[in-house]
């Protein structure tokens, strides 16, 4: 089959790998018909996630139809279904799954020692995300295995499209997560840096979890549009504005009620001193992350404020203002979504017409457009936000 495989850094290319097969008894084969570039892909593609291996294949959001079950999954799904796959492999039996901590399974990562030493603890492992994760195969291609094929897969038995659903896999449960790590009330302010997919799923969430206000902060301004068009949030391009200043004039010197960092380790934000600090120690590996626009949403959270943390960050952050946390009483929260505890309610508010996820897509291409395709995404050109890739085209 086809399949994209991270080659090195800022290298991907669509070639030829083994089928995939069941393993073991809880496994099923799904036959991909739709997959997605993530943003947190990037971090692979530009080599800042470590023990990524030539030739692995890519890719964590996806869904298609499942075409081979093993004994153990028969009881929840049959050939032809159609599924959407949660990015977190869960064993749905351990003591996080149990709790719905999905993306904390201890029985998914076959290679927890390893995570171990990253992290303190192992956690789940997930689709096509580098060997730390399990070194799982990932879904930008053609067929892909699932472990624990009980657990995970959505089956979707409506006739919604496939771009209605698909964003299921990771992202709009993140956003959501997201928004919900931030305990809104009536009557809140909530800032979210980052207006690429996931801040724009957790600014719509945000306003579904019933926020007055959101505001939107990146600096490309038709992210900054489609967040203000499509969710009706008030937003801020920090290129040219002192974010800081301005969210403290917005909200009447207090500051946003909720911050939630989309961002993650290779944020742009920020000027001078700080942000070439920030690129230089991360170029040499002396620093595994860019934190500058979680440093500026901790600081720039009201007094007992809570600050929700989503994008994703790999390892060590220099310059951390827990001098603000502490004395300003900072709620911080955060994780890897959990996915499958959010797919079924947030199915049931697509279907209910609460949230249309369509309208982050921009980019549509064949598997084998993966590679032009990370570059677009990458760069940011010709508008780009979302892309999706059809195996099949």
């Amino acid at each position: 089959m086809k399949a994209a495989c991270w080659m090195g850094a800022h290298r991907v290319v669509v070639q030829e790998v083994p089928d995939p097969k069941i393993i073991n008894p809880r496994d099923a084969v799904v036959r991909i018909t739709s997959t997605a570039i993530c943003g947190s892909d990037l971090h692979l593609y530009d080599g800042y996630m470590p023990t990524m291996e030539k030739g692995d294949v890519l890719g964590h959001e996806f869904m298609g139809e499942v075409v081979e079950v093993g004994p153990g999954a028969s009881s929840t799904l049959r050939v032809g279904d159609r599924v959407v796959v949660p990015f977190p492999i869960a064993c749905g039996a351990c003591l996080p799954c149990e709790r719905d901590l999905y993306s904390l399974c201890e029985n998914s990562n076959p290679n927890a020692a390893m995570a171990e030493k990253v992290f303190g603890f192992p956690t789940a492992g997930i689709f096509g995300y580098s060997h730390l994760t399990g070194g799982y195969a990932g879904g930008q291609a053609q067929y892909a295995r699932v472990p624990f094929a009980d657990i995970g897969p959505l089956k979707i038995e409506s006739d919604l499209s496939d771009e209605q659903v698909l964003f299921l896999s990771d992202i709009l449960p993140t956003g959501y997560m997201g928004a919900e790590m931030c305990d809104i009330e009536a009557g809140d302010v909530v800032a979210v840096w980052g207006a690429g997919a996931v801040g724009q799923f957790a600014v719509a969430s945000a306003f579904l979890l019933g926020a007055e206000r959101v505001i939107a902060i990146d600096r490309f301004p038709y992210r900054l549009e489609m967040a203000r068009t499509n969710t009706g949030a008030e937003v801020i391009n920090y290129e040219d504005t002192d974010v800081n200043q301005a969210l403290k004039e917005m909200t009447g010197g207090r500051g946003p009620d909720a911050c939630i960092d989309a961002v993650g380790m290779e944020a742009h934000h920020g000027t001078g001193v700080i942000q070439a600090y920030d690129r230089v120690k991360q170029a040499v590996r002396l620093e595994t992350e860019r934190p500058h626009a979680l440093r500026q949403a901790i600081t720039s959270c009201r007094n007992g404020g809570v600050v929700s943390v989503i994008g994703v960050y790999g390892g060590f952050v220099d310059k951390f203002p827990m001098g603000s946390v502490m004395n300003r009483s900072i709620t911080i929260r955060s994780g890897q979504c959990h996915v499958q505890r959010y797919m079924r309610p947030l199915l049931e508010r697509i279907e209910r017409g609460e949230i249309d996820p369509t309208f982050i897509v921009t980019h549509r291409l064949g598997l084998d457009e993966a590679p032009a395709g990370y570059e677009t995404f990458k760069h940011k050109e010709d508008d780009c936000v979302k892309m999706i890739l059809d195996p099949s085209a």
